[in-house]
């Protein structure tokens, strides 16, 4: 039988752009783990993807079914409405942002079976909470990592 996970995320930044933050909540059983990390500088969607990103790369095995609930329609409507797809088949022409993130997701993506759920942010809804605390705690913390993806791409249009 095939293991089905449960995963929330969510995605901060403070400023758009500015120091950002994910968090992840994944779930298998009465097992929890919670992952989150802070950017010195970089946008809400990239972290929103951040989130996701982390937590299937913290997945252990491939073939997985997977829950995932996120308050990001940005990530949701990519999925479920196929906007991922184009962007791939057009290599994200006419400036579609995120390229490295929405590569990196993909690549994870394929190998798992994952149903992509909307949840409304900042209500009653305990996961999407606990991701929330745990992206802006994070995204408010000191020794932030850099977004190398968000900063180098800035740099070059300065170019």
């Amino acid at each position: 039988m095939t293991q089905q996970i449960t995963i929330y995320t969510d995605g901060s930044s403070r400023g758009n752009p500015g120091p950002g933050g994910y968090g992840a909540v994944l779930m298998y059983g009465d097992k929890r783990k919670e992952l989150s990390a802070g950017y010195r500088k970089t946008t809400n969607n990239r972290m929103e993807l951040m989130g996701v990103i982390a937590a299937l790369e913290a997945l252990k095995k491939p073939g997985l079914n997977i829950t995932l609930y996120t308050d990001s329609q940005y990530i949701v409507k990519a999925l479920n409405e196929g906007w991922l797809n184009k962007w791939l088949a057009t290599n994200f022409a006419k400036g579609k942002k995120n390229k490295d993130l929405w590569v990196r997701f993909y690549n994870l993506y394929t190998h798992h079976h994952i149903k992509f759920v909307w949840v409304k942010g900042h209500a009653d809804n305990p996961f999407n909470n606990r991701c929330d605390v745990l992206a802006t705690t994070a995204a408010d913390g000191k020794n932030l990592l850099v977004d190398e993806g968000y900063e180098m791409d800035v740099n070059n249009l300065l170019l």
